[in-house]
This record gives structure tokens, sequence and C-alpha cells, in this order.
């Protein structure tokens, strides 16, 4: 069994923030494989079932997604190596695609989360959301709507991600590099 993570804060007022591409991923994969919902509290998040894959939205906000993880590989006895999570990353340019098992979490607060609680050692899709000219203008950033530009050229690569992160459950890391990574370039200059 795998489980298929989307980072994101709950809530209409955050939909469609930078930080919350994770569930938008998520939605996509919701979408396609219209899994059956599993409602248990403890899991602290939206938790879906299709077959062997388990697609996890936590409810806890970005700094405590660790806790929704946590209890959802628990329960179901997942080994690290089968946690996919879905996240933005301010390093990558706009609509860029990375994958890799383990790392640091760079500043990430759902990333640091999740570490802390289960271990670093899980897959990861990297959507890349650019970064702000100042550094200081990092969380309000983050925490900012895509424009209507951006939110037009990053919906194929929403899907494209979604795929990838399913393909990670099947496929080797270096296959799922070699098909859906790419630089972003497309989204340039919004």
């Amino acid at each position: 069994m795998y489980l298929l993570v989307g980072l994101g804060n709950p809530g209409a007022k955050y939909e469609k923030n930078r930080h919350n591409v994770g569930f938008m991923v998520l939605d996509r994969l919701i979408e396609d494989l219209k899994p059956t919902p599993i409602f248990k509290k403890e899991f602290k998040g939206e938790l879906y079932k299709s077959q062997d894959i388990l697609l996890l939205k936590p409810s806890t906000f970005m700094n405590l997604s660790g806790q929704s993880v946590l209890a959802v590989k628990n329960f179901y006895k997942i080994p690290l190596e089968h946690i996919v999570v879905v996240h933005d990353d301010l390093d990558l340019a706009l609509g860029a695609l990375r994958f890799k098992r383990g790392g640091g979490s760079g500043g990430h607060n759902g990333l640091k989360s999740i570490d802390s609680l289960v271990g670093s050692d899980y897959l990861r899709v990297r959507f890349g959301i650019g970064r702000p000219k100042r550094k200081e203008q990092v969380v309000a950033y983050v925490l900012s709507d895509f424009g209507a530009q951006e939110l037009e050229c990053i919906e194929p690569i929403l899907q494209k991600a979604a795929e990838a992160a399913l393909a990670l459950s099947r496929e080797s890391l270096e296959k799922v590099r070699a098909r859906y990574s790419q630089k972003g370039s497309e989204c340039k200059e919004m």
C-alpha cells in the first residue's frame, strides 16, 4: 500500500494559495481515481482509498501535517519508503517539477513536521512556485493566491504532477524523474 499526501491548508480562503499546490495535485487524483472516502477523526485529514493507494489531505494546517501523516502511516502500517509527499517548493521556478527521496525540509514547515514525526526518507514531488524577490516576503508570498495567468499556466502541470505521484507507487524514482521532470520555463515572466 502507498500513501500519497498533498500538503496545504484547509479552508476556502487558502484554496488557490501557492502553499496549497499539494492539495491541488491531490484533488486531480481524487477526481481521476474516484476513491472511496474514509472517515476517521483520528486521521486529522481527508483520507481516500483506491485499491492499494491512500490519498491524504491533512486538515491540521501546514505546520502540523506530520500528525495526520503519522496517524495514517501507523494505522495502515505503511513503510516510510511507500509515502509520497506532494508539496510546493520556493527553490524551483513556477511550474517546475522535481522528484527525490529524503533530504532536508528547505524551511518548509509541512515537511519539517513530517520529518520530525515519521522521518525524512519518503518520496517527494516538488512543485515549483518560484520565490519572491526579498526573503521577508516569503510568508506572504506562499500564502498568496496564484494569479489568473499563473493558474492557467500550471493547470496542465498539476495534472502531470498527479500522474507522477501515482507513478511513484508503481515505478522507480529514476523512471519517474526521466518522464515527468520539467524546468518550469513555460510559466516564466508571469
